[in-house]
C-alpha cells in the first residue's frame, strides 16, 4: 500500500512562479501518462527553498496523507472544520485525470490518531465530478458533515474499466472551526483598491483577462449597498497547481448574469500586479489576505445582503455551484 505524505502548509505557500515541483503534480491532475507520472510521494518536496514559499499568512493548515496502491489524490478543501463542509478531491490514475461522473465517498473516524484504527464509515456521500473550463482538470466534489475535531479520513472508491473498483484513502485533520473566514461569519469590512483608486486596471490584476465591473466597489462599498454580492480572491497570472482555475473568468461570465441583483469582485492577492512582471520577488502582498485569514492560493465568497458569508469555495469552483450559491443569496435578500 502506497502512502504519500503531503506537506500542506509549505505546499499552498510556495511561489507559483518558482514552484517546480508542481509541474508533476499539475501533469498528474491533468493527464500524464504512466511513463511520466511522478509517484505520489515525490510530488511534494518536503523542503521548499525560502525564496519560493508562499508566505502570505501567518496561518498554518494541517497537511494529508494518501494511502492507495493505484489513485493519486489532491486534498482542494484542506481548510476544514467542525460541521458540514464542501469537499473536494483532485483524483488521478496512471491514465490521467479521474472523470467518472460520480463517486463515492465514506467518511472515517482517527480516534487514537491517524496511524490507529479507523472508525466508520461514519457518513456516505456521492461526489459528483466538476470539470474546470477546457477540461483539462476538475474535482470530485461533495459536502461532508464532521461532528467532532480531530483525526478524519475520506476513503474514495473509483470504478475501474475491468468493472473492479480502487480505492484512495485521504487522511486529514479537521479543526474545531476552519481557519479562514466562513459561512456565518460577518464579511470583513475590507478596503480593498478600486479603478477609482488608480490609474489604471493593470494595477489592481495580474491576468490578462480584466472585466472592469469586478473591480467597481471595495467590499466595504459592497457591504454598504446592502445587497448580495462575490469576492474572489485570485491571482490569475499565478494559477499553476491542480487545485486552481480560472476562476475571475468564471466569477465575470456568473455577473453578466446576476448583476442586476449581486455584485461582484476580485481582489488579487498582490498589491502591486503591474511591477511584478513575473518575479515574485517584488510582490507585496495584500493585506486583506489576513484580514480574511485565507490560507490557500484562491478563495471565493458569496455574502449575503445582510453582510454575512452564505457560502465559501476553497481553491477553483465551477460555474455550476457557484451559481447555486449566488441564486441562493439573491432568493435570502428577496424574502427578508
Amino acid at each position: 500500500m502506497r502512502t504519500a505524505n503531503r506537506d500542506l502548509t509549505t505546499w499552498l505557500r510556495r511561489a507559483a512562479a518558482g514552484a517546480l515541483g508542481l509541474v508533476a503534480l499539475v501533469a498528474a491532475a491533468c493527464g500524464s501518462s504512466a511513463s511520466e507520472q511522478t509517484p505520489a510521494a515525490a510530488t511534494v518536496p518536503a523542503t521548499v527553498p525560502e525564496s519560493e514559499r508562499f508566505t502570505r499568512v501567518e496561518v498554518t493548515v494541517p497537511g494529508w496523507t494518501v494511502v492507495s496502491d493505484e489513485i493519486d489524490a489532491v486534498l482542494a478543501t484542506p481548510d476544514l472544520g467542525v460541521g458540514e463542509q464542501r469537499f473536494a478531491l483532485v483524483l488521478s490514475d496512471l491514465q490521467g485525470l479521474v472523470k467518472f461522473p460520480v463517486i463515492e465517498f465514506a467518511s472515517y473516524r482517527y480516534p487514537d490518531g491517524n496511524t490507529g484504527q479507523r472508525v466508520g464509515p461514519v457518513e456516505t456521500r456521492l461526489a459528483r465530478f466538476s470539470p474546470f473550463p477546457f477540461g483539462t482538470r476538475g474535482t470530485h466534489v461533495t459536502h461532508v458533515t464532521f461532528d467532532a475535531p480531530g483525526d478524519w479520513a475520506i476513503e474514495a472508491t473509483v470504478p475501474r474499466p475491468d468493472g473492479s473498483s480502487a480505492t484512495a484513502e485521504v487522511r486529514f485533520t479537521v479543526l474545531e472551526r476552519p481557519q479562514s473566514v466562513s459561512v456565518g461569519d460577518a464579511a470583513p469590512p475590507s478596503r480593498n483598491r478600486t479603478l477609482s483608486d488608480v490609474g489604471d486596471i493593470s494595477e489592481l490584476t495580474t491576468g490578462s483577462f480584466r472585466d472592469e465591473e469586478l473591480y467597481r466597489y471595495s467590499i466595504a462599498d459592497a457591504l454598504e449597498r446592502e445587497r448580495p454580492f462575490v469576492v474572489v480572491f485570485a491571482s490569475p497570472a499565478f494559477c499553476t497547481n491542480a487545485v486552481c482555475g480560472p476562476q475571475v473568468e468564471v466569477v465575470s461570465e456568473l455577473r453578466e448574469q446576476f448583476s442586476a441583483d449581486a455584485d461582484f469582485i476580485h481582489v488579487d492577492l498582490y498589491e502591486n500586479p503591474r511591477e511584478i512582471q513575473g518575479d515574485l520577488s517584488r510582490a507585496i502582498e495584500s493585506p486583506l489576505l489576513d484580514e480574511w485569514r485565507l490560507v490557500s492560493q484562491e478563495w471565493t465568497y458569496v455574502v449575503g445582503a445582510d453582510g454575512r458569508i452564505t457560502a465559501r469555495f476553497e481553491n477553483f469552483v465551477g460555474s455550476g455551484e457557484l451559481e447555486e450559491a449566488i441564486e441562493f443569496a439573491i432568493e435570502t435578500a428577496r424574502k427578508a
